[in-house]
């Protein structure tokens, strides 16, 4: 039975993943990597998915967690890493004041 996870900003994501991988789940890290514009989150921010889907952490405040979660389930399955980018690609955007313009990178790779 999969255990219902909410997000909660005290939790380290690492230490969670370490306690679903002593449990036996398979799981994977995301990872921000590169951020320009108005990423919410900082390089360095982590997610960390298990095989059922649920998920800690963040790393860009909603905007593209579900994306980030589908990939990670084919990184579990398949074992290879992925490198993702969300967002406007094209520096006009941003200053014409595009709200969520900007651009994030991360990287999701399987755990253990």
């Amino acid at each position: 039975m999969t255990q219902a996870i909410y997000l909660d900003a005290e939790r380290d994501p690492l230490l969670i993943a370490e306690g679903w991988m002593k449990e036996g789940r398979s799981c994977a890290i995301a990872t921000v990597v590169e951020t320009w514009g108005s990423a919410p989150r900082p390089v360095g921010s982590h997610l960390v998915i298990d095989a059922n889907g649920n998920f800690q952490g963040s790393v860009s405040g909603g905007c593209v967690e579900g994306a980030v979660v589908s990939e990670a389930g084919e990184v579990i399955a398949d074992g290879n890493p992925r490198m993702l980018e969300f967002g406007v690609a094209d520096e006009t955007a941003w200053r014409v004041g595009l709200s969520c313009g900007g651009r994030i990178r991360v990287y999701v790779e399987r755990l253990g």
